[in-house]
């Protein structure tokens, strides 16, 4: 097989999350384990970060990679979901897994993994840290696909966990309380492992407190530490990342950092941090989070997805200067989608589409929704048409916004790279 008949066979024989949804959800770890005892327990040759939380995990896990990479590790990074290409999942040093290494991993071990029936994301995970082990590397941040204490990552024993923040997401498998959010999140808590917690709640906070205390791990809450722990000795760091919803992560990530230093065995300076921050999208690959495509009209995408999400969307877009606001929507059938889309101002103008996968709510059920809310504007059916639907109404001095999912955001990005 080639590339990409490698990776159509990965869809195709496992259950793909992004693409089927509930179905694909195997709650459980025995298959993990197996798979983790065939490859002889990679993850137990290099250090491990794990990071989980609503909302932010993504955008901290690429800042604390390329922090680490600045500082002279040689830094494996996992998460998910991909926006255009499988292999940004699984990359050391910034730079992808290669093709031939997907291809051979497939090729080699088909035989072992077939008769288990692996889901999509439990045969990436293992894929993920064989790879790592086989690039030596010294440390890998591993985000959470979904949850933590059920999720197939949460077989490693990291040096320190993040949990970013709670908020409702994913209520099917993780509960519908923020308290029961919570305790799914807690899981990845390892005993005397210490963990950082970027945001609380009063209904999160005791959540965290009660499992750290059951496992004697050290507990920090970075909300309430105003400058973190690493005792920067100027202005915060400027970051690559736009977007308001980033200084709560930007915050988090000092303090964990700082944890990372109260180990001992961590070496990370002030300029390396700086220079991590500053130039964490080239350096990790990271693309989606308040990205501008183009100017006049400004073009902007984010992979926010959520009600949590949305709100940090929604305060920026209304601080932003423009003739008129269009915003590009579209979002999958398991989201909160009357909450996201109350959050929304009324006054833009409106190109309602559908995402290309299978979850991906139809534009007319959206636009009912989006009715409900006050919202109005018109169903394109894809994105690309409902972008240059947007792009041909603007004037140059315009704000064309573009998200709702992840998936919104790859099919863009997707389209924009086949230009280029």
């Amino acid at each position: 097989m080639n590339y990409q008949d490698t990776i159509d066979y990965l869809f195709n024989s496992a259950p793909l999350f992004q693409q089927v949804g509930a179905a694909a959800y195997k709650p459980g770890l025995q298959t993990t384990l197996t798979l983790d005892s065939h490859f002889g327990h990679p993850h137990r040759r290099y250090r491990t970060i794990h990071v989980a939380g609503t909302n932010g995990k993504g955008s901290c896990a690429h800042l604390l990679a390329a922090v680490l990479m600045e500082s002279g590790y040689r830094t494996g990074l996992y998460t998910s979901p991909h926006l255009v290409d499988f292999r940004e999942r699984i990359r050391v040093d910034g730079q992808p897994c290669s093709e031939q290494y997907v291809i051979d991993f497939v090729d080699r071990e088909r035989h072992f993994f077939e008769p288990l029936h692996p889901s999509f994301f439990e045969l990436t995970t293992a894929m993920a840290f064989n790879y790592f082990a086989e690039q030596q590397v010294d440390v890998a941040v591993i985000e959470v696909g979904l949850g933590g204490r059920l999720d197939c990552t949460n077989i490693i024993v990291p040096d320190l966990s993040v949990i970013t923040n709670i908020s409702f997401d994913h209520v099917r498998f993780l509960g519908n309380t923020l308290e029961a959010i919570a305790a799914e999140k807690a899981g990845i808590i390892k005993p005397h492992v210490p963990v950082v917690v970027g945001e609380y709640v009063d209904e999160t906070r005791p959540v965290f407190e009660h499992r750290a205390a059951e496992l004697s791990a050290p507990i920090v809450f970075a909300q309430d530490r105003e400058r973190g722990a690493f005792g920067l000795t100027g202005d915060e760091p400027e970051c690559e990342l736009g977007g308001l919803y980033q200084e709560r992560n930007k915050h988090t990530v000092l303090v964990a950092i700082g944890e990372l230093l109260r180990r001992g065995d961590y070496s990370i300076d002030e300029p390396s941090l700086r220079r991590g921050f500053a130039h964490v999208c080239t350096l990790t690959g990271l693309r989606g989070r308040w990205q501008q495509l183009s100017d006049r009209p400004r073009v902007v995408c984010d992979t926010g997805h959520n009600p949590g999400g949305m709100a940090y969307i929604s305060r920026q877009l209304r601080e932003q200067t423009y003739r008129k606001l269009r915003i590009v929507i579209g979002v999958v059938n398991d989201k909160d989608v009357s909450s996201m889309l109350a959050l929304l101002p009324r006054e833009a103008e409106y190109y309602f589409t559908r995402p290309s996968v299978h979850r991906a709510l139809p534009v007319d059920e959206l636009m009912r929704h989006a009715g409900s809310a006050g919202l109005h504007g018109r169903g394109l059916p894809d994105v690309s048409s409902a972008v240059q639907a947007a792009l041909a109404d603007s004037d140059p001095d315009d704000f064309i916004f573009v998200g709702g999912s992840s998936y919104v955001v790859a099919d863009l990005l997707s389209k924009a790279d086949q230009a280029n």
